[in-house]
């Protein structure tokens, strides 16, 4: 999974910048987790994990595995 340095700089709209890249993250994600990781009081880390649902095969409302 690619890492990416975040940095504590202010965008245009007056908000930290890690604030910026969650709300992106949370903007393209349908379901899953975006999970921030703090140091110091910091956030330093932001992790995506993307879950993909699947349609049920049956229509017959067969059981269903998940």
């Amino acid at each position: 999974m690619p890492t990416e340095t975040v940095s504590t700089s202010v965008t245009a709209a007056g908000e930290p910048e890690w604030l910026a890249l969650v709300r992106a993250q949370v903007r393209d994600l349908r379901y899953g987790v975006v999970q921030l990781v703090v140091h110091d009081g910091r956030v330093t880390q932001i992790e995506r994990t993307e879950k993909v649902r699947l349609a049920p095969e049956r229509a017959d409302g067969g059981a269903r595995h998940e």
